[in-house]
């Protein structure tokens, strides 16, 4: 995983920077009412995204958390007085304070099916009767747009998806949200290149394995064959599930 702390000042240019900000809050705003209350957005990161949210509706009260301190520190000058440093595993609120919970790009980043369960087991603690869970799924295959990046990278070993929509949903049923709607959004910005893969191939993403590993230079070798080496290929198109707490009665 990388270290965000040391990523968290080059993570918003790296990222697809405000126009994917603004796609990904609007994605988010469609799935959650428009009324007065409280929303708390976990892994805020940097809190681009978090800033537009409290932006858009003055009449909720948005916090934002994050485990890293630099990412958290980042967040925090955009929504001063409103981020604190935390783990999504153990939220610091008590039972029923949110009307509203979002993570946008968090549960891919988890160790494993556990971790997922114990944050969507929060997620629904902290959730007020009526109140809307709102996080993205399928992270690692909206990467996967049919380019021929991807025919090259086909055959990489890969982590099983954390975020995967039907485990996802599992989980979430285990607590009684029901599915409540769902929406995408264009990671703008993001459409690979082969050089650029190449590069992100060596740091160890989009494979389990090491950096160093002969195969990952058979797959580097493959990819600088390919034409257009800095022509990135078409953007990620990244989805969003909401699911409700059922009322009270």
């Amino acid at each position: 995983m990388l270290d965000y702390d040391k990523e968290a000042d080059a993570y918003d240019a790296s990222r697809g920077g405000e126009p994917r900000a603004e796609a990904a809050a609007q994605a988010v705003l469609g799935l959650i009412p428009d009324r007065p209350g409280r929303l708390l957005d976990l892994a805020c990161g940097t809190g681009i995204v978090t800033r537009r949210l409290a932006a858009a509706r003055p009449a909720l009260r948005v916090t934002g958390t994050d485990l890293a301190p630099g990412m958290t520190r980042m967040a925090a000058a955009r929504l001063p007085g409103a981020v604190l440093l935390a783990d999504s595993r153990r939220l610091p609120f008590a039972d029923a304070t949110f009307d509203a919970v979002t993570s946008v790009w968090l549960l891919h980043l988890l160790s494993g099916p556990a971790d997922v369960r114990a944050v969507v087991t929060e997620c629904a603690r902290v959730l007020r009767p009526g109140g809307v869970y709102v996080t993205t799924v399928d992270k690692a295959a909206a990467h996967d747009v049919g380019s021929d990046i991807d025919t090259v990278l086909a055959p990489r070993p890969r982590r099983p998806a954390r975020d995967a929509a039907d485990a996802v949903a599992a989980h979430t049923a285990e607590h009684g949200l029901l599915p409540a709607g769902r929406a995408s959004f264009p990671g703008l910005g993001q459409g690979r290149s082969p050089r650029s893969t190449v590069a992100d191939l060596r740091r160890g993403w989009f494979t389990v394995l090491p950096p160093g590993d002969p195969r990952t230079e058979e797959f580097a070798a493959h990819l600088a064959g390919l034409p257009d080496q800095d022509r990135p290929r078409p953007d990620p198109v990244f989805s969003v599930r909401a699911f409700r707490k059922p009322a009270a009665g």
